[in-house]
């Protein structure tokens, strides 16, 4: 088992060969998660023991091989997706998202949340109409969360 314990700060064009590339497909909560054991989508194990605050970026190169790398890859997840009505809209719901503490990431003209049951009832609140979506969930920043 491979340890990863800092990530590959070479350039992403460094010779990376399609042919030879690995992903490693992680939805949003699990680019979080900096300390545990991962398999490839080629099998092979990981085992992650990144600094604290760390968030994977999809793109980014875990680890390389003498003929092979392992880059992150951006899951397809459950989420809700709206088109606000106005900027107004836009507003007043992403200032409630983030004051209920969730993330928001945006897809062309819609904004994303993940597809929680508090949501759906925020969102049902506010009036937004809403739909449930498979996508890739990227939010705009990392938030701050309360730890004592």
């Amino acid at each position: 088992m491979l340890i990863v314990d800092e990530i590959d700060s070479r350039p992403r064009g460094d010779s990376l060969d399609p042919a030879q590339r690995d992903a490693l497909v992680l939805t949003a909560e699990q680019r979080r998660w900096t300390r545990r054991r991962v398999i490839t989508s080629a099998g092979r194990e990981l085992a992650l023991a990144l600094p604290t605050g760390t968030v994977l970026q999809p793109g980014v190169v875990l680890a390389r091989g003498p003929d092979w790398y392992v880059q992150v890859e951006a899951a397809r997840e459950p989420v809700l997706a709206f088109i606000p009505a106005s900027r107004e809209a836009a507003l007043r719901a992403a200032f409630e998202i983030g004051n209920h503490h969730f993330a928001l990431a945006l897809d062309g003209d819609s904004m994303l949340v993940a597809d929680d049951p508090a949501m759906v009832h925020l969102l049902t609140r506010l009036g937004v109409v809403w739909e449930r979506r498979r996508a890739v969930f990227i939010p705009l920043a990392a938030g701050h969360r309360h730890e004592a």
